[in-house]
């Protein structure tokens, strides 16, 4: 099978397509027809070197739509659909950059849709992140305030339809004075453009603070983010957005407001469960529910699609669409 494999740390000309065995079903295990895959900012960094858990040679990719080939003693059937993701894909093991992947049956959830697969490859991972943040994460309630600092990522943009779904009110950040209408479009209360501190603009609007903090950008913002909560809010980190992960000099009985809580979810496939998918599936085809993809390329376009995504110009997600034109160049 065609496959992108990196052996190597480095820019993203280190991905390369090869031809590699077709990975063995085993037992408890789901071989998979990837037909599209989300791409992440966790494999952006770990094909920069920033996994230092990851062994190379790997195949990257933590998420994938596709159809079950082999399912041995599983609940999976050949021929069915399925979304695939976390739980060690592409990092312990080889994950979804291929046209075959087999992973363990925790990963891989039934789907029943006729949607496109460049759409339905936007959303497993996506929808589980911005899903398990707002309700676990942050504990969302209708009537509440909710700022997104990273509004125009893909999780911020789903974090606003589903919060105001919800009943909320959402204010959104961007850097980019260009982006705020698309943001309104999708549904955005209030727009503050992040040059860097965003604290005063938000008391400014709302002097007591907002109830809720959904920080994408990470560690680069989160002193100034949590200066916007009010007393008994939350901010929740679930993105790193600004590249850094490490917080220096931080000293939390002065960056953390009082009664103000500090949480962070990075959850896995354990985290959700196949029926709240499947309804989110559903009411994406019902129109109910968006979507928002700013590109979907080839998997011959890998190259240039992880150029792009470290560029940090997306508006919502980017999906590689695996097709056999493209694969078998």
């Amino acid at each position: 099978m065609k496959a992108i494999v990196i052996e190597q740390a480095g820019n993203p000309d280190v991905l390369r397509i090869k031809d590699v065995p077709r990975p063995q079903s085993q037992p408890g295990w789901v071989s998979i027809e990837v037909k599209a895959f989300g791409l992440n900012r966790s494999e952006m960094f770990t094909r920069q070197g920033h996994s230092p858990n990851v062994k190379f040679p790997r195949i990257l990719g933590i998420e994938c739509v596709g159809i079950v080939v082999e399912a041995p003693e599983t609940n999976f059937q050949p021929g069915q659909k399925v979304a695939a993701f976390m739980g060690g894909m592409g990092r312990d093991f080889d994950g979804s950059y291929a046209e075959y992947t087999c992973v363990p049956q925790k990963c891989v959830f039934p789907i029943e849709s006729e949607l496109e697969w460049s759409i339905l490859g936007a959303i497993p991972e996506m929808f589980q992140t911005t899903w398990g943040a707002l309700t676990k994460g942050l504990e969302v309630k209708a009537g509440q305030t909710l700022l997104i600092r990273g509004g125009t990522s893909s999780i911020g943009l789903a974090a606003t339809h589903l919060a105001k779904a919800i009943g909320l009110t959402v204010i959104s950040t961007t850097r980019n004075s260009a982006k705020v209408e698309t943001l309104k479009a999708n549904g955005v209360d209030r727009v503050i453009i992040d040059n860097g501190t965003i604290a005063d603009s938000v008391r400014n609007i709302f002097p007591q603070g907002v109830d809720r903090v959904l920080e994408l950008v990470g560690t680069v913002a989160l002193i100034d983010s949590l200066k916007t909560v009010t007393p008994g809010g939350i901010l929740c980190i679930a993105g790193c957005l600004g590249n850094e992960w490490i917080l220096k000099e931080f000293f939390p009985m002065a960056a953390i407001p009082k009664t103000v809580r500090l949480t962070v979810y990075g959850g896995g496939s354990d985290d959700l469960s196949a029926v709240d998918l499947q309804n989110f599936i559903d009411g994406v085809a019902a129109g109910r529910n968006k979507v928002i993809i700013d590109r979907v390329f080839h998997f011959d376009e890998i190259v240039e699609a992880h150029s792009y995504m470290e560029s940090n110009q997306a508006t919502g997600k980017l999906v590689i669409l695996v097709d056999e034109h493209h694969t078998q160049k």
